[in-house]
């Protein structure tokens, strides 16, 4: 990331230029103009890297083809765990994506945190076209040690627990700040090797509750599989040493909940944005081979990657169950009050069973309260809130500058039949044409 070095401010004129000394008031209006243009540019950024990864991981090399015409350099773009789009593309045996970036100076011995090269996924996800597609442009397998090793890499990752176990020493809380709390403990800002982390610290009191330490472990467990551009990056945990706690990246921008109660109602294209990075998210989430139902996507569990970038994370998967999925139409045998009410889809409420459209039913109260500026009922208390969306009814539409198609999309994904709710990459198709079409 090219961020401005602290104490200086971008589009100040270069002396000797016109505008020169003494002009004041011309160059803290450059000033002003310089920076506000510098946070545009990081936010178009984010937004081009996040997409050509998620491109690649659609196999849409159209997509991938068109983003790398207007900036070649996001063909080297990174993910939080240093994984290109090559590395994509190859775990998932996308040829097409793959000759693409490399026609585009793709690096073919690129290594990502763990020193995977692409060649190493490819070979982990036996993709055979695609290994020798790599290794005639001189791909090399490299694993977690970086030595070079044949041929049986270590799969992209599942890392072992030594990879993620982190020494409660290493984590200085000397100027921590509370950013969350719950029953089971708090969140909190820390620093672990230099950099700021999102410390979830369980009470100490509940460090030997089996039920406590089951849902922790559970949580690491899951996290630890989770890589996208759209779903808050795990970094580690403490499990042998107490009090238990879970390390990810720290956002810097807050969660969408304080967001939306600072800003209010948001325009359709920043809503068409935020909707499209959830949805990003939940796509990954529930088409992997094993699915992941989050049951509480709320605005609080969506946090925002810094105040500056308006780009979107889901995060907090403390109530997230991972389910081996039989076919595409599998209902998951779960029933009972899981998640927030206020966001709570109907049959989850009425203790029926469901899958994983109850996070579009969530996803739908939180596309609402984007384009409204208030949460969803929220003039009922959140229990009598479902209670009051289980008998069927829905938050009243009342603001009048948004798009009519968001409110008809919005409307699908509440539907009170789970099966008539689109899926997560059926929305993301919607919200691409309504953003052509209606945001510029």
């Amino acid at each position: 990331m090219n961020s401005k070095p602290s104490g200086t401010s971008a589009g100040l004129p270069v002396p000797g230029s016109s505008g020169g000394k003494g002009n004041s008031s011309s160059s803290s209006s450059s000033s002003a103009s310089g920076t506000s243009k510098e946070k545009q540019k990081e936010k178009a950024r984010v937004s081009r890297t996040s997409q050509i990864l998620w491109h690649a991981h659609q196999n849409d090399s159209a997509a991938v083809r068109k983003l790398l015409e207007e900036d070649h350099s996001l063909v080297h773009a990174r993910d939080y765990d240093n994984r290109t789009p090559l590395h994509v593309a190859s775990l998932h045996g996308w040829i097409v994506v793959a000759k693409c970036l490399i026609e585009h100076g793709a690096d073919v011995n690129a290594q990502d945190r763990w020193k995977n090269t692409p060649l190493a996924d490819a070979e982990g996800a036996k993709k055979y076209d695609i290994i020798e597609l790599l290794k005639s442009y001189g791909g090399l397998s490299y694993g977690q040690n970086g030595s070079h090793f044949e041929p049986k890499p270590v799969l992209p990752p599942l890392p072992n627990k030594c990879d993620w176990e982190v020494d409660p020493s290493e984590l200085d809380f000397s100027n921590s700040a509370i950013i969350g709390k719950g029953s089971f403990g708090e969140i909190l800002k820390a620093y672990w090797r230099g950099t700021p982390v999102a410390v979830k610290r369980i009470l100490p009191s509940l460090s030997d509750d089996r039920l406590v330490i089951q849902d922790f472990r559970h949580e690491v467990n899951l996290l630890v599989k989770l890589r996208h551009p759209n779903i808050v990056q795990f970094l580690g945990a403490v499990t042998e040493k107490k009090p238990l706690m879970l390390i990810t990246e720290y956002l810097r921008g807050g969660d969408l909940h304080q967001y939306l109660k600072d800003k209010g109602s948001l325009s359709p294209a920043t809503a068409i944005n935020f909707a499209q990075d959830i949805a990003r998210g939940m796509t990954y989430l529930h088409n992997e081979p094993n699915v992941i139902i989050h049951r509480d996507l709320k605005p609080r569990n969506v946090l925002l990657v810094s105040s500056g970038v308006e780009h979107l994370k889901v995060g907090d998967f403390g109530l997230s169950k991972l389910i081996k999925v039989q076919n595409s139409h599998d209902v998951y045998k779960m029933t009972g009050e899981t998640g927030s009410y206020r966001y709570m889809a109907p049959e989850v409420f009425k203790h029926r069973k469901y899958d994983k459209k109850v996070d579009v039913f969530s996803f739908a109260m939180i596309l609402y309260e984007m384009l409204e500026g208030d949460p969803p009922l929220a003039n009922y208390e959140p229990y009598e809130a479902a209670k009051y969306v289980a008998e069927g009814h829905r938050p009243v539409f009342r603001a009048k500058g948004y798009l009519s198609v968001l409110r008809e999309l919005t409307v699908e994904c509440w539907a009170a039949d789970m099966n008539k709710r689109p899926s997560f990459l059926e929305i993301l198709k919607r919200l691409e044409k309504i953003k052509e079409r209606y945001t510029y």
